[in-house]
């Protein structure tokens, strides 16, 4: 709990940047199907982790799927630092972590939909994670659109009476990155990755109620990116309700 009260402080000073705007209630949440989210925890200086590297490379093609590549900071020890890791993305697998009572983390890991993790390099069970959740899943409609100025998001309402807390979270994603690496366990390879995370941070609250969220596309240029995912999560890293991804073919970016 208290990893999430420290999310929802910082919320606060996030929110100040955006225009936050009740809608009229709308068609709400239901069985519709939306996009499984899959995060893979990663790191070049994990000799196991380049399977699991290319599974989302495979999975980054199927529109039933959004595939996002979070690089972690912690095997930089190792020898060789991650030139895609952030702490952000560190700090949200500790929180998956907690909130899933494991007793540490590891590389590759993959967190299907904030409701169960894998072995990312286990394909079969990977695969077999996301038709577990296709066949289980709540849906909040979630929509996306760009102008030149900004990013227009909107969270249908809940289609129950139950009370809902939940995280609306924004990833800045760059769609492929190539590297060299040149030491450390993977030395000598050349990897490719996919739809790594170079920015995730929370946007707004949803309570169960329509939210409209206009964010200026100013605030992201310091961000190296070509796509934007926005995803509702229940608590701050419980299960995943609602997910959308939207490409940026404008924003030109050479790693």
């Amino acid at each position: 709990m208290s990893q999430y009260r420290s999310l929802m402080g910082g919320l606060i000073g996030a929110l100040a940047a955006f225009a936050l705007v009740l809608v009229p209630a709308g068609a709400g949440a239901g069985n519709a199907k939306r996009p499984v989210v899959v995060e893979l925890y990663t790191s070049q200086g994990c000799s196991s982790c380049p399977p699991a590297d290319s599974l989302i490379g495979q999975l980054s093609t199927r529109k039933d799927v959004i595939a996002l590549s979070l690089p972690i900071t912690y095997w930089d020890m190792l020898g060789w630092k991650d030139t895609l890791a952030s702490d952000a993305n560190t700090r949200r697998q500790k929180a998956y972590s907690a909130q899933m009572g494991h007793g540490g983390v590891y590389t590759p890991q993959i967190v299907v939909d904030g409701a169960s993790d894998v072995v990312g390099s286990r394909d079969q069970a990977v695969l077999a994670a996301i038709g577990a959740r296709t066949a289980d899943m709540q849906t909040v409609p979630v929509s996306l659109s760009a102008t030149q100025d900004e990013v227009h998001i909107t969270v249908a309402g809940a289609w129950d009476k139950a009370p809902h807390d939940a995280t609306i979270w924004m990833f800045h994603i760059l769609s492929k990155a190539t590297v060299s690496i040149r030491d450390g366990e993977n030395a000598g390879r050349t990897l490719t990755y996919r739809n790594i995370v170079r920015d995730v941070r929370p946007i707004g609250v949803w309570k169960g109620q329509p939210v409209s969220l206009d964010l200026p596309r100013r605030e992201m240029t310091r961000m190296p990116h070509d796509a934007v995912a926005v995803v509702v999560q229940q608590g701050g890293y419980g299960r995943i309700v609602g997910a959308a991804l939207i490409e940026h073919p404008d924003y030109d970016y050479i790693p």
